[in-house]
């Protein structure tokens, strides 16, 4: 699998979280959503979540994808004060990407079309409840999560 959209989406997260936080100020998030802190700390859940799945995936084992516990305000305050604030967390985040791609980049055909049983929710709402393969989860968070988040990081911009 070519892995250059998800180093690029990584890349560009953490270009926009290293911004952020180079302005020492940021605007308060909207109602509802995330400071910069939050947002990295939820990224770095879906990184385990995800390299999780791959692993399982490449070793035969059943897996499950599932994001609820990334939405926990409880777990992200955890995962911030545990991993370091935002710094520590940009280290992370960028671990697990290179982490990810290095996982991803050998799987076989068969490997990246595993059928995973998937539960997404955003805001509290299901968005997707059903199997998916292990290259959809991968592209979708190339191509959707990532971006998504860069986009929130970037709006707490002053």
């Amino acid at each position: 699998m070519d892995t250059t959209p998800l180093r690029d989406a990584h890349r560009a997260l953490l270009e926009a979280a290293a911004t952020v936080a180079a302005t020492g100020a940021e605007n308060p998030p909207p109602e509802g959503e995330w400071n910069a802190g939050q947002i990295l700390a939820h990224v770095s859940l879906v990184g385990a979540v995800t390299v999780t799945a791959v692993v399982s995936a490449a070793s035969g084992a059943v897996t499950a994808y599932d994001n609820r516990v990334a939405q926990d305000s409880w777990t992200l305050g955890r995962v911030i004060a545990l991993g370091g604030g935002e710094a520590g967390l940009r280290e992370r985040v960028r671990l697990q990407g290179e982490a990810l791609c290095a996982l991803v980049a050998p799987l076989s055909e068969a490997e990246l079309d595993t059928p995973v049983p998937t539960l997404l929710l955003s805001h509290g709402q299901v968005q997707v409840d059903q199997l998916v393969s292990l290259r959809d989860l991968v592209t979708g968070l190339a191509e959707m999560e990532l971006p998504g988040h860069t986009k929130q990081l970037l709006n707490l911009l002053p």
